[in-house]
């Protein structure tokens, strides 16, 4: 029978999880400990966070203004990876590269309709040579948006 009188060991490492690594809800985990382990994690569907998108900025190549059989259109161009990033954040960024290229553009109906092109139409036609707004359109739910494929308020030009 084992005696109980001996020495008991004490550690002061910080406590761990199943897998024998201190984690978030650990005593003694740190941010700083948080960060190390994401850095040294490869991938999302390892480490629970998002990697490095493949496809990095810049998003818009270049925008024209055109006038169109529905009145003045603004035509956006991507870059090839503006067409294919998926990057949290990515519409927000080329919005921001849209509206850096022309500030006339910065109205709620044209960033929704570039939200429409960067979210759906993107999948739907990838080799639309450009995303067309028209400031005339009107403004509308996010579901009429995508229901009239981009395009509330009449045809697409």
């Amino acid at each position: 029978m084992p005696s109980s009188s001996g020495p008991t060991a004490v550690s002061s490492a910080a406590p761990t999880s199943a897998s024998g690594a201190a984690g978030p809800d650990q005593p003694g985990w740190s941010d700083t400990e948080d960060a190390e382990a994401a850095d040294s994690t490869e991938g999302a569907a390892t480490s629970g966070r998002p990697t490095a998108d493949p496809y990095p900025p810049p998003y818009i190549d270049h925008v024209t203004w055109a006038d169109t059989a529905v009145g003045r259109s603004l035509q956006v161009t991507p870059t090839p990876n503006g067409r294919s990033s998926t990057a949290d954040g990515g519409a927000a960024e080329a919005w921001r590269e849209v509206v850096a290229k022309d500030p006339t553009a910065d109205t709620p109906g044209m960033q929704a309709q570039f939200d429409c092109h960067w979210n759906f139409a993107r999948a739907v036609d990838p080799g639309k040579p450009s995303w067309n707004l028209e400031p005339s359109r009107p403004v509308v739910t996010e579901q009429v948006m995508i229901q009239t494929r981009c395009n509330p308020g009449g045809p697409e030009e």
